[in-house]
């Protein structure tokens, strides 16, 4: 669709603009407070929650398969919490580690591992680093946490596009097989944060058939919103470990994910998984920083979510809580900007984000707009390595935290900094 804008005479674009300022300032007058920034569950989703904290009393049984949880040892977690784990993600329980309450905190430990230690008996990184730049695959729109991690170790962070199915796995391929000094990729497999989109078949397969230059080359599969539905009819992502057998492969991947938005934030179980291999080198790694992780955290998880099933039907609660939150984002936006032309963005069938695009160099003057209106959003270029987005047009969406209400009165501020940044844009360029 044409940019409406853009069509105008001057004229008729002078009087809009005019017209769209005095807007801005009626919104202004309200003297707004509201938070859009950062994807938290909201108070009744972490409510959902609270019957799991009466799990565990002072006459409970601590003991788990044997294993004493009130006490040091079993690293790896308890086996309950394990299997728990192993189940939501499709894999062995004997290839995979449980490691506090955040799975980014494991993903930032298996990065050092790599860099300090060395991958599967590789040279350490830092020490190929020294004779040149070491390189990290950043599909984008991404995650900015996973490209702060990275960017702080020492790897230059490459943008790689993403499309409707996953990253430009063509792009991928050629710089994975053909320059050894790229370690990693980072992937949001399912309901990738912002777009939402989740990885093709094809794309998962093409992953998994990946023979790198460089041997210590893993991917960094953050499968963070694998249980987080938003309708009935999910999306469906391809096992990764099964098809990296498939494909003759092995020693490949990293799987991460964790209960941070299915129980509560900051204090749920965090796990990694790998090849048996890897597991092994892993492992070895975490086990020098700690003794063990909070079994008890994990004892109580396992015995109040017991299965994937368990999680599942737990999730189904959260999706009446997350879902009209969504479908207001999605009225808000078309009724406001759907016959404009000016705007595109994503439709998620789960996770935590909308991705929205604006016109070419409109997303820092949209979200610096919003802010002076009394509406906090993520940073424009946020979703992009170093906050550096090629043609500034990428503003994330967290619609989760705040009430209805709020995030209806935020969106209308949205909509309308939106509005009055394309016609401004339009009547520059003429």
């Amino acid at each position: 669709m044409a940019n409406v804008y853009e069509s105008m005479t001057t004229e008729e674009l002078d009087e809009q603009i005019k017209g769209l300022e005095a807007d801005v300032e009626e919104l202004r007058s309200r003297g707004l407070a509201l938070d859009m920034a950062r994807g938290k569950p909201s108070p009744e989703q972490v409510d959902l929650a609270r019957p799991m904290l009466d799990v565990l009393t002072s006459s409970s049984d601590l003991t788990d398969d044997g294993v004493d949880a009130a006490n040091y040892g079993c690293p790896d977690g308890v086996p309950s919490a394990r299997r728990l784990m192993a189940q939501i993600l499709g894999v062995n329980p004997e290839n995979l580690v449980l490691g506090g309450s955040s799975s980014l905190n494991i993903m930032h430990d298996a990065v050092l591992h790599g860099w300090v230690k060395g991958v599967a008996g590789c040279e350490p990184q830092c020490q190929q680093a020294a004779r040149g730049t070491l390189r990290w695959l950043c599909p984008s729109p991404g995650y900015d946490r996973h490209f702060g991690v990275t960017a702080n170790v020492g790897f230059e962070n490459v943008p790689v596009a993403m499309g409707p199915d996953g990253p430009d796995m063509d792009e991928v391929r050629r710089l994975v097989e053909g320059d050894p000094s790229v370690k990693g990729i980072w992937c949001v497999p399912k309901y990738s944060n912002p777009t939402g989109i989740t990885f093709s078949d094809e794309v998962v397969r093409r992953m998994a058939a990946l023979k790198p230059a460089a041997p210590d080359f893993r991917i960094y599969w953050d499968n963070a919103y694998i249980v987080h539905e938003l309708t009935d009819e999910p999306d469906e992502l391809l096992e990764v470990f099964g098809a990296v057998a498939e494909a003759g492969g092995d020693n490949l991947v990293y799987e991460f994910a964790s209960t941070s938005k299915v129980t509560f934030p900051g204090s749920g179980i965090a796990a990694v998984a790998a090849s048996a291999a890897d597991i092994v080198d892993l492992r070895a790694w975490f086990g020098v920083e700690r003794v063990c992780s909070d079994k008890l955290a994990q004892l109580m998880h396992a015995r109040w979510l017991p299965n994937a099933d368990a999680v599942r039907t737990h999730m189904a609660e959260q999706a009446k809580v997350l879902r009209p939150r969504f479908d207001l984002v999605e009225r808000k936006l078309t009724e406001g900007l759907g016959e404009l032309g000016c705007a595109t963005w994503s439709h998620p069938k789960g996770g935590y984000f909308v991705s929205f695009d604006g016109p070419e160099g409109s997303a820092k003057a949209i979200v610096a707009l919003a802010a002076d209106l009394g509406v906090k959003m993520t940073g424009a270029g946020a979703t992009w390595p170093y906050g550096k987005d090629p043609r500034d047009t990428n503003i994330r969406i967290a619609p989760s935290y705040p009430t209805l209400d709020n995030l209806g009165a935020a969106l209308d501020v949205f909509v309308a900094c939106v509005k009055l940044v394309s016609a401004r844009l339009a009547r520059a360029a003429r």
